[in-house]
């Protein structure tokens, strides 16, 4: 049997590495697995990418799309014409996609187009926000999947009530813990916190928070008033740092 797992960004990376890492030791017990990894190329930065690769133990990919940057069309138009020589080439059993972004939604589109059964790791999870455009690339991503992996009760409940059939249902857990439980012992050696105490850890990168100067302003100064009563360790994104600098707010760090 010959697995083609996908990931595109950030997010994916946590989420494949515990399937990635189950499969090596199936093989290694005699299983007769071929697995493929494809990184789509949908977080382009190295350092959102191939920074996971090796701190999470994941195997580097065997195919890399490289589709880079773009608006949600021009990514996801892109992500499908490479993704699709990919599996006329490879013709693998089953595509397994993880998570919700545009790659995860292009890709199964893509396999289900060529009659390839699909997984998908994390299915069912709803913010009932479709402004959002990961929560249209969960609906549809759902739809179109053989096989649904999901990560609590209430997404088995979502996914019955927009008619997927219960037998393609899987309640598995969330692969994300497993991965905290993989990390927790390298987190015993780091240091550079120590002096903090307490500390929050802040990620803030979304479009909608961050590419509008008056409402980025406006999450700025609540983070002010937090940092008056707690250190904020904030690993900035790529996307977030960019913004920075275009509305001229380095001073507010």
């Amino acid at each position: 049997m010959k697995l083609l797992n996908v990931v595109g960004a950030r997010p994916n990376f946590m989420k494949i590495a515990p399937i990635m890492e189950e499969l090596r030791r199936r093989r290694e017990a005699g299983a007769t697995v071929e697995t493929l990894l494809v990184h789509t190329g949908q977080h382009y930065d190295r350092a959102m990418s191939a920074a996971f690769f090796d701190k999470l133990g994941i195997p580097y990919p065997d195919i890399d799309l490289g589709v880079g940057s773009g608006s949600h069309a021009e990514q996801t138009g892109r992500v499908m014409i490479a993704f699709e020589k990919v599996l006329l080439e490879e013709r693998p059993d089953l595509v397994v996609v993880v998570g919700d972004v545009n790659s995860t939604l292009a890709c199964t589109v893509t396999a289900r187009k060529l009659w390839i059964p699909c997984a998908h790791v994390e299915a069912g999870l709803r913010s009932r926000d479709m402004r959002m455009p990961e929560e249209v690339n969960r609906i549809v991503t759902d739809i179109l999947c053989d096989y649904l992996f999901t990560t609590e009760p209430e997404a088995n409940e979502n996914l019955a009530r927009e008619g997927i059939p219960r037998e393609r249902i899987f309640f598995v857990g969330n692969v994300m813990i497993d991965t905290l439980l993989a990390q927790l012992p390298k987190v015993d050696g780091i240091t550079r916190f120590e002096g903090l105490g307490m500390y929050a850890a802040l990620t803030l990168h979304r479009p909608s928070n961050v590419d509008d100067r008056e409402t980025f302003l406006r999450i700025l100064g609540a983070l002010e008033e937090i940092a008056g009563r707690i250190p904020i360790v904030f690993p900035i994104h790529p996307r977030t740092r960019k913004q920075v600098e275009r509305f001229g707010l380095r001073e507010k760090f």
